[in-house]
């Protein structure tokens, strides 16, 4: 079975994700980051000057995600990645393996911008300047938007940035859904944080092709509720349902 878990990387997501990794009781925890991409995390924490200095090589386009989420990330009291992180690490302490089954980011941006016709940069950059100043009230009313209207939300972004959709979300979409393939080859109990966005696509895909999973979504972790105990038990409070 795997468990798809939909995640925003601006969010405290720490505690609703351990509770599902004990229910769940994985043998293995993928994560939507590449190699690269968790070093980079790893680095933001260790050393917030060099990794600053290192991100002034990165693509233009992937500095100004990469400082949009950095600060909507802040405003959350937390860092962008968090969650990500989190799932990393429970994997380390439980000696599990961790699956990154994301593609190489930097490559991808840097093959999107080539691609991308020159009306939509301007209109990806204008969005991107304007994204600095968005509140955090905002983002919240964004969220709100996204998840009653999925669907034509996805269809607005796919008319308004096609090279985007297509490489950032749907071909990354294929991607993931093959690494997830080849860990349900090997292990028994899959969890997987991804990004909310890839939800549907990646659910889509596996239904597809008849792989057993169910889903865990961003408004899900974000309602839950930490269980009152009395020391002796514990439960896992999020209501979710298998698909």
């Amino acid at each position: 079975m795997i468990t798809l878990i939909g995640t925003g990387h601006v969010f405290d997501l720490t505690a609703p994700l351990l509770n599902i990794f004990e229910e769940k009781q994985p043998e293995v925890v993928g994560v939507e980051l590449d190699a690269q991409r968790y070093q980079g995390i790893l680095q933001r924490r260790a050393n917030p000057e060099a990794y600053e200095r290192a991100k002034r090589n990165l693509p233009l386009i992937y500095r100004m995600l990469a400082s949009f989420q950095e600060s909507m990330a802040e405003q959350y009291g937390v860092n962008a990645g968090d969650e990500m992180l989190a799932a990393v690490n429970y994997a380390l302490s439980h000696q599990l393996p961790v699956a990154f089954i994301d593609v190489q980011a930097q490559q991808l941006f840097v093959r999107m911008w080539k691609t991308m016709p020159l009306t939509e940069k301007f209109r990806l950059l204008l969005s991107g300047f304007a994204g600095f100043f968005v509140s955090k009230k905002r983002v919240e009313q964004e969220l709100k938007h996204y998840q009653e209207n999925f669907d034509t939300y996805i269809q607005e972004i796919g008319k308004k940035f096609p090279t985007i959709k297509r490489i950032l979300i749907d071909e990354r979409n294929d991607n993931m859904v093959r690494e997830l393939l080849g860990l349900h080859e090997k292990y028994q109990r899959i969890v997987a944080c991804v990004g909310d966005g890839h939800v549907s696509g990646i659910s889509a895909i596996l239904k597809e092709k008849q792989i057993p999973f169910e889903t865990v979504r961003l408004h899900e972790l974000q309602s839950f509720k930490p269980p009152e105990t009395d020391g002796t038990s514990a439960h896992f409070s999020i209501d979710y349902k298998p698909l």
